[in-house]
């Protein structure tokens, strides 16, 4: 590659919910390499990548629209509702807070 034309590639670390960890067979934090931006869609893109079963637990395989109880947490903040497309928080994109999933708890 010609100088300047590099992508960045940017590590981020993962915390799933007890059966998403189950269902792609993994203990602990995931780590992702991002290519690019460093963004929800990115980073779950990254996920799916590298553990297929988890294509569809998240997202909507078809539509990538986040499932209804599904929640995205970094830095003490709810990202559900963002752009999936907006940039992820500094410390995420430095690797010191990670991007988390969580399942959504309903009833009452």
């Amino acid at each position: 590659m010609s100088a300047g034309t590099e992508t960045e590639t940017t590590r981020v670390r993962v915390v799933l919910p007890g059966h998403l960890r189950v269902v792609a067979r993994i203990d602990g934090e995931v780590v992702v390499e991002v290519q690019g931006a460093c963004t929800q869609r990115s980073v779950l893109d990254a996920l799916e990548s590298l553990h297929p079963d988890l294509a569809g637990t998240i997202r909507d395989r078809a539509t990538e629209r986040r499932r209804a109880f599904v929640r995205f947490f970094a830095c003490g903040e709810d990202l559900s509702h963002d752009d999936p497309d907006a940039e992820l928080p500094e410390a995420v994109r430095r690797g010191s807070e990670p991007f988390v999933v969580l399942g959504a708890m309903a009833g009452g």
